[in-house]
């Protein structure tokens, strides 16, 4: 192959790339409250009664639509395509009591009752949460622990 030819399918390749990163930033658009799931409004108004929705987005790609929220006090949202939760990030305070299951609630006051889960996101069928001091502790879809990250 002559080196004229890798340059242009150099150039090729590195343009689709381009279009596609493009692509993919062009996704997310600021929404108005109203344009949520009602699922997802429901869900902030019964688990932070009294706060506002700062702003809202729909990443809407190829392969699923989410949508991120974020109150007037900071605590960040994810939610799927139907308006149920998945991730909610509490920065420093703790994650609704509601929220969390028990058993991972039992297993964080007996190992670590020193801190609070701050951030819990539903993931692979189990759960994935962060305490208030950086630790990040994954359990499976029956609440026994997978992993302990810090």
């Amino acid at each position: 192959m002559t080196i004229m030819k890798k340059m242009n399918i150099f150039l090729a390749a590195l343009l689709c790339m381009m279009m596609q990163t493009m692509s993919a930033v062009a996704h997310e658009k600021l929404i108005t409250t109203d344009e949520l799931p009602a699922t997802a409004k429901a869900f902030v108004q019964q688990t932070f009664p009294g706060q506002m929705i700062e702003y809202a987005i729909i990443d809407a790609d190829f392969s699923k639509t989410t949508y991120e929220i974020c109150l007037n006090n900071g605590v960040e949202m994810e939610f799927d395509i139907n308006g149920e939760w998945y991730m909610v990030d509490c920065n420093y305070d703790p994650v609704p009591q509601q929220l969390i299951p028990a058993v991972i609630a039992n297993f964080v006051s007996a190992n670590y009752s020193d801190q609070t889960i701050v951030k819990i996101d539903k993931e692979n069928g189990g759960y994935s949460i962060d305490l208030s001091n950086d630790v990040e502790i994954k359990f499976d879809s029956n609440g026994q622990v997978i992993e302990v990250s810090d």
